[in-house]
């Protein structure tokens, strides 16, 4: 084959890819491809809990406080207020599109294909990049909780090969568990997921009522001592906005929601209370853990400790509660693990029936009613970052790819206005044309505050995924829907 011949082929695919667009309807899936729905709103209210509070409130707290000083609490405020305008459009979308696959499916329903791609090839970065995170955040709790009550695991099974160990087997091994978990079924892993957010909420209850008491109006002076806009200060970027770009990372994973909305029941009431639900409740959460953190202790006493909720307990001689914090987030952190390992498997469970993937992974078994060969492939994928990848180089690539999944559900929630201004809705997102534009210059202008290094893995990893969308895509896509 010539190579003009040869190009000439590759933008005829893309073109034909760029214009395709899928059909909303499930109706000609086989039943071996069908999830069943068995989620009520409490499910998801919970599952979105679960998702957001996690090591994020327990460990970033300290960080953005050295990067905003007390007004950590604005910073909080603001990454809330942007993830509750993209929330606002995902309710919408959701209701209007209740199949699963998220941003990925919405994407490729109201826009097209390549651009689908290019979503959930970098949401693949949100969730799995963000569970191994997340889970190697877990190993090192646990194993100093372990370390606590007299049990001592050695260093190189407890560290990737990038920090001097050889792997990190307490990470490898909550990830197995949970998918566990999520391979027995959907429902009866949201039931213990439920339990699990009660506990983390107490653990987040416990700490507001004994540090309260202990709030000082002296310790919210300077309350922006590096001012509002992210700048450079002695050769890191600081500054209100600057903190909002980090504690972002503590906000996402509401948009796991949406991934449910095959398995859940009456979709179009529940999908909108679970995420709306969810984030009113952590945005609270997260704003009143920050102001009695900042408030009870002065910023700079605790910032740069990987436990500074735990940390301030033990400054007002509190350390039998900083105990109970620390098993708590031992216990529950495991939530955030499910809901994104969830989410993963959902998504490429969805990419792989559309043949985008191969579609032999895009069945649900027979027993569990749950894709099971999704679900150990991406708990595989998980667990061998989470055990040897240098997360702490990575991390922010998570960010990235949540940023441009908000996005792109933003924008198909605006152009469906355009497009069916009378279509039904059972949601309608209130001021949609500023809540739309609010979350889509809100997520960039965060984008805009990652360092240059993550922008710039960020376009290599897409690069990359162009590359692999040309391999695994021979055939011609049907017509438009």
């Amino acid at each position: 084959m010539s190579e003009s011949r040869f190009g000439g082929q590759v933008l005829a695919g893309f073109m034909n890819g760029l214009m395709h667009r899928k059909a909303m309807s499930l109706d000609s899936l086989r039943p071996d491809q069908r999830l069943n729905p068995t989620l009520s709103w409490w499910h998801l209210v919970a599952l979105g809990v679960g998702a957001i509070v996690g090591t994020g409130i327990y460990t970033l707290t300290g960080v953005c406080a050295n990067l905003a000083g007390p007004a950590v609490i604005v910073a909080f405020a603001i990454a809330g207020g942007i993830c509750a305008c993209a929330a606002l459009t995902y309710a919408e979308v959701a209701t209007m599109i209740p199949t699963s696959g998220s941003a990925y499916t919405y994407t490729y329903v109201v826009i097209g294909e390549v651009v689908a791609w290019v979503v959930g090839w970098s949401m693949i970065l949100e969730y799995s990049v963000g569970t191994s995170a997340v889970a190697v955040g877990w190993s090192g709790y646990a194993t100093g909780f372990l370390g606590g009550i007299g049990v001592h695991l050695p260093h190189a099974l407890t560290t990737g090969l990038y920090a001097g160990g050889l792997v990190n087997l307490p990470a490898i091994f909550i990830v197995y568990l949970v998918s566990a978990l999520l391979i027995v079924g959907t429902r009866e892993s949201a039931t213990v997921n439920v339990v699990l957010v009660l506990v983390k909420m107490a653990a987040l209850a416990l700490f507001v009522a004994i540090a309260a008491p202990h709030v000082n109006v002296a310790n919210f002076h300077p309350f922006m001592p590096y001012g509002f806009f992210s700048h450079d200060v002695d050769g890191a970027k600081r500054g209100v906005m600057a903190g909002a770009a980090v504690i972002f990372f503590a906000f996402y994973g509401f948009d796991a929601l949406s991934t449910a909305a095959e398995e859940t029941k009456d979709p179009g009431r529940n999908l909108p209370i679970g995420i709306i639900g969810s984030m009113l409740v952590c945005t609270v959460i997260y704003v009143a853990v920050a102001a009695t953190a900042v408030g009870s202790t002065y910023f700079a006493n605790f910032v740069g400790s990987p436990e500074p909720l735990a940390l301030i307990l033990r400054q007002l001689g509190q350390d039998g509660a900083a105990k109970l914090l620390g098993a708590a987030v031992v216990i529950a952190i495991p939530t955030v693990i499910l809901a994104f390992l969830y989410g993963q498997s959902r998504i490429f469970f969805v990419m792989a029936r559309d043949g985008l993937m191969p579609q032999s992974l895009a069945k649900v078994n027979a027993v569990t009613k749950t894709p099971v060969r999704m679900t150990l492939i991406t708990a595989t994928a998980v667990a061998l970052l989470a055990g040897l990848a240098p997360l702490k180089d990575i991390a922010l690539l998570a960010n990235a790819g949540t940023l441009t999944a908000f996005v792109a559900v933003s924008v198909c929630m605006l152009i469906m206005r355009v497009r069916m201004p009378d279509a039904p809705r059972v949601y309608r997102t209130p001021l949609a044309w500023v809540v739309g534009p609010a979350a889509i210059l809100g997520c960039v202008y965060l984008f805009t505050n990652l360092t240059v290094t993550t922008m710039l893995f960020f376009l290599a990893w897409n690069v990359i995924g162009f590359g692999i969308y040309f391999l695994i895509r021979p055939r011609t896509p049907q017509t438009a829907a």
